[in-house]
């Protein structure tokens, strides 16, 4: 597997995993409290930056041991990763947008800041997840 590669699946599988504990604080609130009123947002702070600590943690943690199990591996990228990169950011930039006018329209309309702030937090993490498999699909299957 290519260092892009392992870095990629880290951050995806810490963006997952950032989205389920968020989801996890937040969603039970919806039941039992006003919409106003629901803690949101140091939870998605807190898991925003957890969820970028142990992408990094993840990432050197698989590289690490990559690198012990075969020491001649190659730690660069060529220009491969760098096309596969562009494409993936490609990718997670149209669900980013989609997720900031989703959001703007929210604001126009005087939603409550709860979906609005969660609109954009969505956006982000289909950014993310989405580029992110995107990456990895190119990868695996190449693309044309």
């Amino acid at each position: 597997m290519a260092y892009m590669e392992r870095t990629i699946w880290a951050q995806l599988i810490a963006s997952v995993i950032g989205l389920m504990a968020y989801l996890a604080l937040v969603v039970p609130q919806l039941f039992t409290t006003p919409v106003g009123d629901i803690d949101w947002a140091w939870p998605m702070i807190w898991t925003i930056a957890g969820a970028i600590v142990l992408s990094i943690v993840l990432s050197i943690v698989w590289g690490i041991v990559a690198r012990m199990r075969d020491p001649e591996l190659e730690h660069t990228a060529d220009q491969r990763d760098r096309e596969i990169e562009w494409f993936g950011e490609r990718v997670g930039q149209s669900f980013l947008a989609i997720g900031g006018i989703a959001a703007l329209i929210l604001a126009m309309v005087e939603a409550p800041w709860f979906w609005i702030g969660n609109t954009l937090f969505l956006g982000f993490f289909l950014s993310a997840a989405l580029g992110s498999m995107a990456r990895l699909g190119a990868y695996r299957r190449g693309f044309q």
